[in-house]
C-alpha cells in the first residue's frame, strides 16, 4: 500500500504543477493582451499627435519635422493628382 500511496501523491503533485503552469500561462496571455492594448493606445495617440502637429505647423514646421511634413504634402498632392486621373477616366466613359 505504501507504494500506491507514493504513486498517488506523486500524481497529485505533478497534477498540481500542471494546473499551476496552466494558470501562469493564462495569466501571461492576459498580461500580453493588456500590453497590446496599451501599445495600440500609444500608437493611436502618436498618430493623432502627429496629425495635430501637421495641421497646426505643417506649413512652417520646425527643421526637425520638415522632412515628414514635406512627405505628407507630396503624398497629398499625389493623391489629388490620382483622384483627378480617376475623375478624367470616369468622364470619358
Amino acid at each position: 500500500m505504501d507504494f500506491l500511496n507514493k504513486v498517488e501523491e506523486t500524481v497529485m503533485i505533478k497534477g498540481q504543477v500542471l494546473v499551476d503552469k496552466a494558470k501562469s500561462a493564462a495569466e501571461i496571455a492576459s498580461l500580453k493582451g493588456q500590453i497590446s492594448t496599451c501599445e495600440e493606445i500609444i500608437k493611436k495617440n502618436y498618430a493623432e499627435l502627429g496629425k495635430l502637429y501637421y495641421e497646426q505647423y505643417g506649413d512652417a514646421p520646425q527643421e526637425a519635422f520638415e522632412k515628414q511634413c514635406q512627405a505628407i504634402r507630396n503624398a497629398k498632392r499625389g493623391a489629388r493628382e490620382l483622384e483627378q486621373k480617376i475623375k478624367d477616366i470616369k468622364d470619358q466613359i
